[in-house]
């Protein structure tokens, strides 16, 4: 980790939560455990992956079984949420928006 700031000013990727930096005040993907997933605005974020997240599109899928034929069957809720803080501890994976090379 370079101590002058450099990875800062210039938009470089040297660890992992640079990449997190780089998506402030951005539409990011969070997938959760328990089969949630975010979409929203990042705001804030910690050293624990604790979130901030505004404008946000939650979907749960639920996974049943169906009873005659064994068939699972998924079924997606969907809510909107203005603000969320997340939790860290229950995010399984982070995705910052799409960048062309350039």
């Amino acid at each position: 980790m370079a101590d002058d700031g450099d990875n800062v000013s210039g938009g470089k990727v040297e660890e992992p939560l640079d990449i997190i930096r780089l998506s402030l005040d951005e539409r990011i993907y969070v997938k959760m455990r328990n089969e949630r997933e975010l979409k929203g605005r990042l705001h804030a974020y910690d050293q624990h992956m604790n979130m901030v997240l505004g404008d946000v599109e939650e979907t749960v899928t639920i996974v049943e079984i169906d009873e005659e034929t064994y068939e699972e069957i998924y079924k997606s809720t969907k809510r909107t949420i203005p603000m969320l803080f997340v939790r860290g501890d229950g995010v399984i994976l982070v995705s910052p928006p799409m960048r062309t090379a350039g």
